[in-house]
């Protein structure tokens, strides 16, 4: 083979790859972590997202930020959600009923996250990891086949031995490096089916070492029982999983030209209004607002925010100047204001980064909170209805009878999703 074709192949199959983070700390050169490949699905508009998984999803914390974050930050999308979450589930549990639960209602993108209970808390067992690698192919097949775009989420680590696994064996470091291979396990089915891969064990590894270098032992990204994450573990979660998506994070700009006060902005923003520096806008787009909490404590949302780069890649609402007139500004945004300097400005700063408690929290939480009712229905339907005594008894009435209940809260959820008209103030100095 000529010498500049086998180079050309060679930077194709690199180019297929995501560019690698930097390097795990020394202290985790234990963990062999091989390269994740770039995301290969996009969402597009009308695209019905099931979000399959184990207990964790069930918790219903990731997987309501994932649709929150949908619903709230590109509702020109229409993109609709569905949770699947099963508690104690593996991948082949999930392949028994994927046809009856899920396929049924023609997802066009499917998430999974398994492999936390496929590896059965031991050590890295060959056999075991066989089974999952079977079960994950078999998976991905049946959604391709099904037309569905597939993400294989990777399972996150452990945080402790589970006391409440009786047949858990080997040290926390054991059952995490056998987590590594599930991972890379993960990886591997989803470059050979072609479809997507989160990286959700990586981030989780890293941002979980940091923070106890930073906060002590007591902070843990996977949760207090050593498995199930609190808000932060399902921040970074849902992080991995919105990158995998392809989501860019560009939410909108809102650009004041100081010389002449006039104002426009991109994204899904509408300038209402502009005078003296203070700028109505109505957003159709409302980013990624939780509000405030600390950023110390793994049962706060913003300690996971601040652990991985939410912010700058998921949740960029900027704010610029044009033709400052002054050295630096004060900017005012719901009952906070920043001074900046007018280079600062010209650069442009992330709002919805710098003001926590901004006026579109309000409006956040109530899709927040509309999404998990929703969800909360969702479980309980395949749950305890169709996999209960009255699916037994009647699969197909149950499923119509419980689906005319589930389009109500979609509806109210729908309802919650309003342009939100909110003031931005720019004062000089």
């Amino acid at each position: 083979m000529p010498c500049r074709t086998l180079l050309l192949l060679l930077a194709l199959a690199s180019s297929s790859f995501a560019k690698e983070p930097s390097a795990l700390p020394p202290e985790l050169s234990d963990y062999q972590l091989t390269p994740a490949p770039r995301p290969s699905v996009t969402l597009k508009k009308g695209d019905r997202l099931a979000i399959c998984g184990d207990s964790i999803t069930e918790y219903k914390m990731y997987s309501v930020l994932i649709e929150t974050y949908l619903t709230a930050c590109l509702p020109e999308l229409g993109v609709t959600c569905r949770q699947y979450g099963w508690s104690g589930e593996q991948a082949g549990g999930f392949l028994a009923r994927m046809e009856n639960d899920v396929l049924r209602f023609k997802p066009t993108v499917v998430t999974s996250c398994y492999g936390m209970n496929d590896f059965r808390y031991v050590p890295f067992d060959e056999a075991i990891a066989a089974e999952y690698r079977k079960n994950q192919t078999v998976i991905a097949r049946k959604f391709k086949q099904a037309g569905a775009r597939y993400v294989i989420g990777s399972s996150g680590i452990i945080d402790s031995v589970p006391h409440w696994v009786k047949t858990a064996k080997g040290t926390k470091k054991d059952l995490n490096l056998s987590l590594s291979k599930f991972r890379n396990i993960a990886r591997d089915v989803a470059v050979a089916e072609n479809v997507g891969f989160a990286d959700v064990y990586r981030p989780m590894l890293v941002t979980d070492f940091n923070a106890k270098k930073t906060f002590g032992e007591t902070f843990q990204v996977s949760g207090k029982d050593g498995v199930h994450p609190d808000w932060a573990g399902h921040a970074i979660m849902a992080y991995a999983f919105l990158k995998a998506l392809g989501i860019d994070g560009d939410l909108g700009t809102i650009t004041l030209n100081d010389s002449d006060g006039t104002a426009s902005a991109t994204g899904g923003h509408e300038i209402i209004s502009s005078a003296d520096g203070k700028i109505t806008v109505l957003s159709k787009r409302i980013p990624f607002a939780p509000g405030s909490g600390a950023t110390d404590n793994d049962a706060s949302l913003r300690a996971g925010m601040a652990l991985v780069p939410f912010d700058q890649e998921l949740n960029r609402f900027i704010l610029k100047l044009t033709k400052p007139i002054s050295a630096s500004y004060k900017v005012t945004w719901g009952a906070a204001a920043k001074t900046f300097t007018a280079e600062q400005l010209k650069s442009g700063i992330h709002l919805a980064a710098e003001f926590h408690g901004n006026p579109l929290v309000a409006p956040f939480k109530k899709i927040q909170a509309a999404v998990l009712a929703k969800q909360t229905y969702e479980t309980k339907q395949i749950k305890d209805m169709i996999h209960g005594k009255e699916g037994k008894a009647d699969m197909e009435g149950t499923f119509t009878r419980s689906e005319a209940e589930r389009a109500k809260l979609v509806e109210k959820l729908a309802a919650t999703a309003r342009p939100v008209e909110h003031v931005i103030s720019i004062k000089a100095n």
